[in-house]
């Protein structure tokens, strides 16, 4: 007899379309972990699904670095990109929109519509701009449950997360035990390493650099859209593999390129796309704060100390992927290591792929399988 995943992956898939945000507003003061606060919060997010009379079936997916609540489906029929991770949420996907009440939330520092950077101060009357407190990734993660609480959730059955998101699903599991029943991580690790705090202060310093940056006080449509382009081709390499550019690229040359042209070869081209379609979606300042958010982010002390995991605390589904070298494998086997010392029901998976780091983002049938599985 096939599984209930196997089954529905046989047919066509079910488009959820159309799909719509909303907006979570609140006007009382929200207090930084850092020593800011905000005035006011908005958060943007959206639902597919529908919630149990219960509420028992909330699984809420937080987003990636440069993600955002636009999770899975489309707006219109005529939209040529679904959702971020559509490949995974959906009807008869891996998080079934038949069976659970998916969540996605803009977080907090975004551009996307949750308050950050470009969000009008209520103060002033005018954009936040550089004047934009820092965050971390706890002030993301206590937002979200602002949200969650709002839509009368007490337990989410699940939060399942992929890079950043992977370890805002540590932190549920570290600072609300008891508000979460499992979580999965992908892609991330107990910390973020020495190398990639290096890339990203190079990603930040092109912004930085950039003339049109100001401090961070530019206006809307001038600012450093070219540090910020550069910035991104830089991030951009270190979410593949060396193998996964060879296949994707090997060494072709643009057709016509002649050499000393300034784009010659195919994965500079691939870079310059790349970064130039970053610039029309995302702010410089939300870049910083959030770059900066993820750099600060380190539960190796809690779990070392045996503070992390709780006895009674979420099931963990650990994921890493071969090939991805911003977050090796070792990171989330050690994760895997603390959280059954203390008893947790914890399980590890590995992803075979050449994809690097952007692997998470990707249709994987046995990771579609583990996910299915993990979620009961």
């Amino acid at each position: 007899m096939k599984s209930d995943l196997q089954s529905s992956t046989a047919r066509p898939p079910r488009e959820l379309c159309p799909v719509a945000y909303q907006d979570f507003v609140s006007s009382e003061p929200f207090h930084l972990e850092l020593g800011g606060v905000l005035p006011g919060l908005t958060l943007r997010y959206e639902t597919y699904g529908t919630l149990l009379p219960d509420k028992s079936n909330a699984v809420l997916v937080p987003h990636a670095l440069s993600g955002d609540h636009h999770v899975a489906g489309k707006y219109t029929p005529q939209d040529v990109k679904s959702g971020w991770w559509d490949v995974f949420v959906g009807p008869g996907k891996a998080i079934d929109t038949d069976r659970f009440f998916v969540i996605g939330i803009n977080c907090i520092g975004g551009c996307r519509g949750s308050t950050g950077p470009l969000s009008i101060d209520p103060r002033t009357g005018q954009p936040f701009g550089g004047f934009f407190p820092e965050i971390t990734l706890s002030d993301i993660v206590r937002a979200q449950r602002l949200v969650i609480q709002h839509l009368g959730i007490k337990k989410l059955h699940a939060v399942v997360g992929g890079s950043m998101g992977g370890m805002q699903s540590l932190l549920w599991c570290a600072d609300y035990p008891a508000d979460v029943g499992r979580i999965a991580i992908l892609a991330a690790g107990l910390s973020q390493s020495p190398m990639a705090i290096a890339l990203n202060a190079v990603s930040r310093a092109c912004v930085e650099s950039d003339p049109n940056y100001r401090g961070g006080h530019y206006k809307p449509g001038e600012g450093p859209d070219t540090g910020l382009s550069v910035g991104r081709m830089l991030a951009h390499i270190s979410y593949l593999s060396s193998a996964a550019f060879d296949q994707k690229f090997g060494r072709v040359r643009v057709d016509g390129a002649k050499p000393g042209e300034p784009v010659y070869w195919q994965v500079e081209s691939y870079l310059h796309h790349q970064g130039a379609a970053f610039v029309k979606r995302f702010d410089a300042n939300s870049w910083l704060r959030i770059t900066r958010a993820v750099d600060r982010f380190d539960l190796t002390a809690r779990a070392a100390a045996g503070k992390l995991f709780q006895p009674n605390g979420p099931d963990v589904l650990a994921v890493s992927f071969s090939s991805d070298w911003l977050y090796p494998v070792n990171e989330m086997r050690m994760l895997v290591a603390a959280a059954t010392a203390v008893g947790v029901n914890a399980t590890y998976h590995e992803v075979i792929t050449d994809a690097g780091h952007d692997g998470f983002l990707l249709p994987d049938t046995g990771l579609s399988v583990r996910l299915h599985a993990f979620l009961g």
